[in-house]
């Protein structure tokens, strides 16, 4: 059964703004990047009417670290739905232990328990919950600009914007410059649960904190009684070139979430993970948190097959190989485009294309999308292009999109006037 180009973009346009999103439709069409995702391969997107090309360095914000329709993780996919289905999120189930299991083995220090969700968002809520049940305090810290997800818990956490139409904010949550240490100790106290940052910002504009920021974090935190908390929801499987994001900073936090690229692009998982110790509070209560979808029977080989492929010793040096080669590529760019370009921000293949002010964000996205390149803006930070390739593309590749992103730049720069 055919299931793309059933319409030509004019319908396919008319009917989402009719019944999914009239401003998402006008907005996208205003800008001339009413695209529709059609056929999809590896790094590659076509649009539904086969007459636009995309490499996808946005990735979804990191859904497709393995690209579009990875072979390994249809095959997983095909082989579960033989046997499994959704299963019962109230009953012991084989394959959420099996994969949590692979997790406790692969996971940094002693976060050895896992509780599966379909989002980061649903993650977040929990790991949010889980510190201040278990610490009995109520206070959550987060960084300014900060992105966790648009449910209940992990909106409040978030940057004002997001939760600001809703009204009046939740009690409990603060916020601090994400990387400022003396900022964190002036708030933190003896009625903080939890201290939360994702490891790279993305939405913030991929700020990389100071080296010993996570390590003096969980300092205070503990010095306070309170939990760290790491969110990689996109830091995570080998984005950073090692496979958790916070394996650079030699820390291991209380808890950890990740989600996005756990699910290969093919089926929605995400994890909140963490130690014996904290779940001694989920003995005393084992159904205070519950997902109907969560881990879900059929989507664990998936994210089984998604873990043994990013945690390969060989697919992450090729990550830092690809990462290199980026960093190099933008020093010639700096040169060439020296009243726009600032520089890269980086950490392996969590980069940011960081500009000299807000214009140039929104512009170098529909610039990128001229040349040839699906790049979002960091919304928090407008001055930045967030580039997330695929993480095992090839060499060749990497010299073709800052071959295209040199286009783009000379646009951006000529648009805005520099």
């Amino acid at each position: 059964m055919k299931h793309i180009g059933l319409d030509d973009r004019g319908g396919i346009v008319r009917r989402f703004s009719q019944h999914v999103s009239s401003g998402k439709a006008a907005t996208f069409k205003s800008f001339g990047m009413d695209f529709v995702f059609g056929r999809r391969e590896g790094a590659y997107v076509w649009d539904a009417a086969g007459d636009k090309e995309l490499i996808n360095c946005h990735c979804n914000g990191g859904v497709f670290n393995l690209g579009q329709r990875n072979p390994k993780v249809i095959a997983a996919l095909i082989g579960s739905l033989k046997e499994l289905d959704i299963g019962n999120h109230h009953l012991i189930s084989e394959q959420r232990g099996i994969l949590a299991e692979r997790l406790a083995e692969l996971m940094p220090g002693d976060l050895t328990y896992t509780v599966f969700g379909v989002a980061g968002g649903e993650a977040i809520d929990l790991a949010i919950k889980l510190a201040r049940g278990y610490t009995g305090k109520l206070k959550i810290i987060s960084a300014v600009g900060g992105y966790h997800g648009h449910t209940g818990l992990a909106l409040a956490a978030g940057d004002e914007q997001y939760r600001e139409p809703f009204g009046e904010a939740l009690p409990g949550f603060a916020q601090v410059p994400f990387g400022d240490i003396a900022a964190l100790r002036r708030v933190i106290d003896h009625n903080t649960a939890g201290v939360m940052f994702e490891t790279i910002p993305a939405t913030c504009g991929m700020p990389i904190p100071p080296t010993d920021f996570y390590q003096e974090a969980k300092s205070l935190c503990q010095e306070n009684g309170a939990l760290l908390i790491v969110d990689e929801v996109q830091t995570g499987l080998g984005r950073t070139g090692k496979l958790w994001g916070i394996e650079h900073f030699d820390t291991v936090p209380d808890i950890m979430v990740i989600g996005k690229g756990l699910s290969g692009g093919i089926y929605p998982m995400s994890a909140t993970c963490f130690s014996a110790e904290l779940e001694t509070f989920c003995q005393e209560h084992p159904f205070i948190h519950v997902s109907t979808f969560g881990g879900a029977e059929v989507g664990c080989p998936v994210a089984m097959t998604v873990l043994e492929e990013s945690s390969r010793p060989e697919f992450l040096q090729h990550v830092r190989e690809l990462a290199e080669i980026f960093s190099t590529g933008f020093e010639d760019l700096k040169t060439k485009h020296p009243s726009i370009l600032v520089g890269l921000r980086q950490l392996g293949l969590m980069m940011g294309i960081e500009m000299v002010n807000d214009q140039c964000g929104p512009i170098m996205t529909k610039t990128c999308y001229d040349h040839g390149i699906l790049s979002i803006y960091a919304n928090n930070d407008k001055r930045i292009s967030q580039l997330l390739p695929p993480l095992n593309i090839d060499k060749e590749l990497v010299y073709e999109i800052l071959q295209r992103i040199d286009g783009a730049l000379k646009d951006t720069k000529d648009f805005v006037g520099l």
